[in-house]
Order: structure tokens, then C-alpha cells, then sequence
């Protein structure tokens, strides 16, 4: 019986560009010698793994700045509703990554639910995505580590601080610390566990400190009112105002309860990157239950963290007096208090660290996946004889966004494609749908609840904060989207594995 279920889907769909991968054939792939990851990770690793690359200078900074601009003292509700719309997207994760437990996330989810060219253009994003994540952070680490020789009394030469303000420059430590980073990732995924449990064991102490010294600085009148009065949002017209505003003419309110839901908006992408964690699936030593426990835990850390954070910054000064720049670490010193604000800065340095690792450990998994199916050159899924990592993907792109990262400012870099990450969350919840009618029988360890009912909230709530970012961001994915299908017909179609089989099953 389950031989004719594991044959139906691929007997049905096995031509044209929504031909789809069947589950076993994604598990059968996994297996061959020369591209098989190397399984050494285990819940706790995966867990570290997501509050390594969620938690950054987000936390010290974000929080802050949205309370002043958009909510209030409120942005502690803001987090909770954008955590709330992450685990919406985290619930199909689990079960997908439960059910397919192999390297490229929503790329190999949408490969089995949806079909080649689907997936093609998730993994296409995915790519970019993480590409400019990692030297936007690559970028913004080196500014916090120059300001730390800085004090120190050490100056790098000017050419060699990057690109500022008109001036060309070569950004070397953002370099630097991408090609470490890539070596690490080479020499095997259990060391790169070890260096980010130390990095993000650093960085939740600092936050935790932060907290526990915040909480006794607290004045109870700052938190009054509590949810500010609304007004109309101040900004710019054109390409740069939310797609909602464009099509429907629709002004977002600040402050206020529109406020709350404008400012989660924003906020929501400093959870972005938990969905990396299903990237790690397949290196994961038992992925049906460890995976699935490695997202929603990681998740449920950090929104507590941001929550906490949020409420100590609030009530240590008043949500209209907080500077936009480094909100918390000016409120300590405001209160005199900059051993904290320096603690601040350090913690933020050590942890862009592990978040630059983590984003650049899923841009590999993606391009290792896409490139294992034939829809990128083959030569980049061989898998090292020793480390049992995908050296040749993790080289080339750890050498393409180090040069990214050293010639490019971080005010160009800072134009990241968020909407990308937002429309996988779209495709995954639909797709575990699609798989629930198509392979009933498959075993899953792990079954989001209320399902379509959970799902159908997750692409609502995606759909939602999709609208809200500014229309030049949908030109720019739209760009890239027609970039990637290029590639597809001109490349990917005609090489993927996928195809060749199914060809060469109708010669026979």
C-alpha cells in the first residue's frame, strides 16, 4: 500500500514545470554518498541555532525605536501579535520539516507540495535573502567593532573602514569575518554548534543582565498611557509608502490600536531567521522530533526576550524621550548608568556574530539543495569526504558575500528584500494543505493543529504585513523574481534530475 501512495504523486505530476518531488525520492537523494550531510546536531543545537540568529542588535535597538516612532509603551504587544503570526508560519514549519526532514526549508517543502518551479522560486529568494542578510550584519558588526578599537585607542586607515557617505572604501573586517565564518561552516556543522552555543550563551546573558539591571530603574508614570493616542503616520508618498497606501489610498495610523498592528509590522522581521532552523533538518540526528522542537522553542525564547526588553526600556524612560539610535544603551547613560550601555555594545558585537553564521549556514543548505536536484550546477551539492559539509556551495557563496559585504555601504546593503521570507511563510502554509490531500498516508511525527484553519491565519496574516511594506520592495522582488525565471528556463528546467527521470521513464 505504501509503495502505490509513495508512486501516485510523481505518476501524476511528473512532467512540465509543476512536476513535483516526491517525499521518498527527496529522502532517497539524501542518501547517496557524495551528497549526504553529515547528521550531528541534536534539539538543543537547533534551539541555539534560532535565538542565534534572531536575537541581534534588533533587540537593543528595534524595541526602542518602534515604542518612540509607532506604539508606545504598547510595543510589548506589538511583539506578542508579531510572535503570534511566527508561530502561525512555525506550525507548518515543524510539520513540514517533521514529514521532509532534508536541507533547503521551504525550498524542498514547495519541491513536494507545489512543484519544481514554485520551488525554484522560493530557493531563487531564499538565496538573496540570505546573501544581503549576512553582510548587512557583516557590515553593521564591523561598524560596532570599530567603535570598540575605537575607544581602545585603535584606528583602522580610512580606506579600509568601508564606504561612507560618498567615499569609496574597502570594508576588511566585514570581510574578514565572513571568510572565518566560512571556515568554520566547512569544518563541520557540530564545531559551528560549539562556537554559536558560546556566542549566543554571551549574548542571552547580556540581555538577561540588561533586563534584571533595567528592571530596577523602572519609574511606573513612563508607562502611562499605555497605548499613546492615535495620529496619521508622517512619511513619504510614491514608491516608498506601504503597497496598502498605494492601492487602496489607505493611511496606517501610529500610536493607538492601529498603531499596535502598524508597529508589529515593522518589528515582525526581528523574528525573521527561526525558519532557518528547518534548513538544519537534515543534519539533525533524529529531524522528527528534534526539529520541530529546535523552532517552536527557539521561537517562544526570543518573543519572551523582545517582550522583556520592550517593557524594561518603556519603564526606564518615557516612550517619547527614547533616542532612535541606541535607545537602551542612551537610557542607561541617561540615567547614569554606562557600564550597561557599554555592556549593550558588546553584547551586540559578540552577537551579530552568531547571526552572520546562522544566515549564511542556511544560504548554503538552500544552494546545496537546488543544487543537488540539477537545478544548479551539480558541482556545488558534493558533500567534503571529511567534514561531511557542502564545502564547494559554502565557499562560493561565504567568497561572494565577503566581497559584498567589503565594497557595498551598509545604507545600499540596509534595502534587504524582507517580503521574500514573508511570501516562503505563504507557500509552506498552503503547501502543508496540499500534502495533507495528496500523501494522507505519510507519517508525520509532528501535525499542525487546526488544519486548514491554522494555515489559512498564517497566509492571511503574511498577506497582511506583505501589503504593508513599501511598494519599491515589491518592485525590486519583482525584478529579481524575473531574473530567477531566466535562469530557470535557460538552465534549471532543461539539467533538473527531477526531469531527466521522467523523460527517461517515457523512453522506456
Amino acid at each position: 500500500m505504501s509503495t502505490e501512495h509513495g508512486t501516485q504523486p510523481d505518476s501524476r505530476r511528473s512532467h512540465g514545470m509543476f512536476r513535483t518531488k516526491t517525499v521518498e525520492q527527496s529522502i532517497q537523494d539524501t542518501e547517496e554518498p557524495e551528497h549526504a550531510l553529515k547528521k550531528s546536531l541534536s534539539a538543543l543545537d537547533l534551539t541555539v541555532f534560532g535565538v542565534g540568529v534572531v536575537i541581534g542588535t534588533g533587540i537593543f535597538v528595534l524595541t526602542g525605536k518602534i515604542a518612540k516612532e509607532q506604539a508606545g509603551p504598547a510595543v510589548a504587544l506589538s511583539f506578542v501579535v508579531a510572535g503570534v503570526v511566527c508561530a502561525l508560519a512555525a506550525l507548518c514549519y515543524a510539520e513540514f520539516a517533521s514529514t521532509v526532514p532534508v536541507a533547503g526549508s521551504a525550498y524542498t517543502f514547495s519541491y513536494a507540495s507545489l512543484g519544481e518551479l514554485p520551488a525554484w522560486i522560493i530557493g531563487w529568494d531564499l538565496i538573496l535573502e540570505l546573501a544581503l542578510g549576512c553582510a548587512v550584519v557583516a557590515v553593521g558588526w564591523s561598524g560596532y567593532v570599530r567603535s570598540l578599537l575605537d575607544t581602545a585607542g585603535v584606528q583602522l586607515p580610512a580606506g579600509l573602514s568601508g564606504t561612507h557617505e560618498g567615499e569609496f572604501g574597502f570594508d576588511l573586517l566585514a570581510c574578514v569575518l565572513v571568510l572565518l565564518l566560512t571556515v568554520i561552516l566547512v569544518l563541520g556543522m557540530k564545531l559551528s554548534s560549539r562556537v554559536t552555543a558560546v556566542v549566543v550563551g554571551i549574548k542571552v546573558t547580556v540581555v538577561l543582565l540588561v533586563i534584571v539591571a533595567g528592571a530596577f530603574l523602572i519609574t511606573g508614570s513612563n508607562y502611562e498611557p499605555f497605548v499613546p493616542p492615535s495620529k496619521p503616520t508622517e512619511g513619504g508618498g510614491g514608491l516608498a509608502a506601504p503597497l496598502v497606501q498605494v492601492m487602496f489610498g489607505f493611511t496606517p495610523a501610529d500610536f493607538g490600536t492601529m498603531g499596535i498592528f502598524a508597529a508589529a509590522a515593522v518589528v515582525f522581521f526581528a523574528f525573521i531567521g527561526f525558519d532557518i532552523v528547518a534548513t538544519a533538518a537534515e543534519e539533525t540526528r533524529n529531524p522528527q522530533r528534534d526539529v520541530p522542537r529546535g523552532i517552536l522553542g527557539s521561537l517562544a525564547i526570543c518573543t519572551f526576550l523582545y517582550v522583556a526588553v520592550s517593557v524594561v526600556v518603556t519603564g526606564m524612560q518615557k516612550y517619547s524621550k527614547l533616542s532612535t539610535d541606541a535607545p537602551l544603551a542612551d537610557a542607561f547613560k541617561d540615567l547614569g548608568h554606562p557600564f550597561f550601555a557599554g555592556l549593550i555594545s558588546f553584547g551586540a558585537a559578540v552577537g551579530l556574530t552568531s547571526v552572520c553564521m546562522i544566515l549564511l549556514l542556511g544560504q548554503s543548505r538552500v544552494f546545496f539543495a537546488m543544487s543537488r536536484d540539477g537545478l544548479l550546477p551539480r558541482v556545488f551539492s558534493r558533500v567534503h569526504p571529511s567534514f561531511g559539509t557542502p564545502y564547494r556551495s559554502t565557499l562560493l557563496l561565504g567568497g561572494v558575500v565577503a566581497v559584498v559585504a567589503g565594497f557595498t555601504s551598509i545604507d545600499e546593503l540596509a534595502e534587504l528584500v524582507n517580503i521574500g521570507t514573508l511570501f516562503a511563510f505563504v507557500v509552506v502554509a498552503i503547501g502543508v494543505v496540499l500534502l495533507r490531500r495528496s500523501r494522507p498516508d505519510l507519517p508525520r511525527s509532528f501535525r499542525t493543529p487546526l488544519v486548514p484553519l491554522v494555515p489559512a491565519l498564517s497566509v492571511l496574516a503574511s498577506l497582511w504585513l506583505m501589503i504593508n511594506l513599501p511598494a519599491e520592495t515589491w518592485v525590486r522582488f519583482a525584478i529579481w523574481m524575473g531574473i530567477g525565471f531566466v535562469v530557470y528556463f535557460v538552465y534549471g528546467r532543461s539539467h533538473s534530475r527531477l526531469g531527466i527521470r521522467g523523460r527517461q521513464n517515457r523512453k522506456m
